[in-house]
């Protein structure tokens, strides 16, 4: 194996490296223009995917009818993705030469977020019947609509719930990737 954090194989053992992307945020708010967003947008990498999400004015309306705010700030996302959609296929087309990885947007406008074309990456798991059966009981109820959605909601939900230990976890992982970096050459 190459290296933990490559995806693919190549062969039998071995995985394809991807590049770094230590930087994509970085590298993000040097190549967005300027009037796009509010502020700085936000950048999530992971193996597969950048996420590139940035904050656009929110449409100013006369009433706090919260059906009215929510379809006004979906227009105006909807109104940001259509108007901006060549400019962001060249970054995306860009980065993902860079990084080796695809990219996907999405836009925050007042309390509303969307996002556009994200990938779902399909994800091989070994579960035995116990595990096998919290998931049937999350489609049987109606909570999922299979048991791909079921695990998908079980790992939100773990991640919604166990934040600052993931955030630990992430921290013990970079501490160990600088660590292995500064070691010798095998």
């Amino acid at each position: 194996m190459v290296g933990a954090r490559g995806r693919g194989f190549g062969r039998w053992g071995e995985r394809e490296q991807v590049p770094p992307a230590d930087d994509a945020p970085a590298w993000f708010v040097g190549r967005l223009p300027d009037t796009w967003f509010t502020g700085a947008a936000t950048v999530t990498v992971d193996r597969d995917e950048i996420v590139v999400v940035g904050t656009i004015p929110a449409a100013e309306l006369e009433t706090d009818d919260p059906t009215a705010v929510a379809a006004a700030e979906s227009g105006r996302i909807r109104r940001f993705r259509e108007q901006t959609r060549d400019d962001r296929i060249a970054i995306a087309q860009e980065a993902e030469r860079r990084y080796g990885r695809k990219v996907a947007w999405g836009a925050a406008a007042g309390g509303t977020t969307e996002l556009f074309t994200t990938l779902s990456v399909p994800v091989m798991t070994r579960l035995r019947q116990p595990e096998r059966q919290v998931l049937d009981t999350l489609v049987d109820s109606g909570v999922a609509r299979s048991r791909s959605d079921a695990l998908a909601w079980c790992v939100r939900l773990v991640g919604d719930n166990a934040q600052p230990w993931l955030a630990r976890l992430r921290e013990a992982l970079e501490k160990v990737e600088q660590v292995r970096a500064e070691g010798p050459e095998l």
